[in-house]
């Protein structure tokens, strides 16, 4: 099984830099909401997703009984932080090793054996966990204004699932066990860095750990600038290594990554429509299919 890293990038050697000390300070948080255009680019940007019933999703899902980590969650909002718990308590993380490979079911079975790991194995398992279980989800890549840069610490990588019953995409990040809601409605991170950005009184975080708000916030607060994602996020199946990157109005788009990693392959947008497309249905090696846009926001 092949999983997907950031296009051109050597993510898993680039972002084990990413828990950094007090005196390696990232960028300043910004003081205003970043600007994003809300019409969709001309061209739609397709992603794709495995269905849950995917073999190798199957197996994921036997092996490490979710179905019973589940039970009794109502939600997808409970089941996707109940996973979000799950997978933070897998191992205990080490910002400077990686897995061996960069799917689910091989960072599982090296955790098992005692091994840690970084920001990005968190991503991958609990995207993978999410599919799973029928809530299709992706990994996001977070970076500071900077990155082109900054020679460390300039990112960090979350999730967000597509919650069907509310229709919208959350984050969750498995690191940190953090579960943001504002106004105990989950958001995702283009929504956290503009509560942050405003200091939004109705910000607050679900975790089940010992993770602060305000700690997690401040941490967090800095990666905020500019998201990318892959485009085939399917499980199971060989996949084009592309992706997509938010960039803010008026920002530049990178082309490196912490001063000597190429970005390639990476197709840029400042359209937060083309980067949430509301998906109606995933289905297992099919493109996936997007609602109207007349059908209201697309996050």
């Amino acid at each position: 099984m092949v999983h997907k890293a950031i296009a051109g990038f050597a993510l898993f050697a680039v972002l084990s830099s990413t828990y950094i000390t007090a005196a390696q300070l990232l960028s300043p948080l910004p003081d205003q909401p970043l600007e994003f255009a809300l019409a969709p680019d001309p061209m739609p940007c397709v992603f794709q997703y495995s269905s849950a019933d995917e073999p190798y999703l199957v197996t994921l899902r036997e092996n490490y009984a979710l179905n019973d980590i589940v039970a009794g969650k109502t939600t997808d909002l409970e089941k996707a932080r109940t996973l979000c718990t799950w997978v933070h308590n897998r191992w205990v993380h080490d910002g400077h090793v990686r897995a061996k490979k960069p799917d689910p079911l091989s960072i599982l079975k090296e955790a098992d054996l005692g091994s840690n790991f970084q920001c990005i194995e968190y991503s991958i398992v609990l995207s993978g966990a999410l599919t799973a279980m029928g809530m299709p989800a992706r990994a996001v890549y977070l970076k500071t204004a900077d990155a082109e840069t900054r020679r460390e610490g300039a990112g960090h990588a979350v999730t967000e699932v597509w919650l069907r019953d509310q229709q919208k995409w959350a984050m969750l990040d498995g690191q940190w066990d953090a579960v943001p809601l504002l106004d105990n409605e989950p958001i995702n991170v283009i929504e956290l860095q503009k509560a942050l950005a405003t200091n939004d009184p109705r910000l607050r975080i679900e975790t089940a750990s010992n993770t602060r708000a305000k700690t997690y916030f401040n941490w967090v607060g800095p990666y905020l600038y500019y998201f990318d994602t892959v485009i085939d996020n399917r499980f199971g199946v060989k996949t084009q290594p592309s992706g997509v990157m938010l960039v803010p109005m008026g920002a530049k788009c990178p082309t490196v990554f912490q001063r000597d990693t190429p970005i390639r392959r990476m197709r840029y947008t400042n359209s937060v429509t083309t980067f949430y497309p509301r998906p109606m249905e995933f289905l297992g090696g099919e493109a996936t299919k997007l609602v109207s846009q007349e059908g209201g926001r697309s996050y």
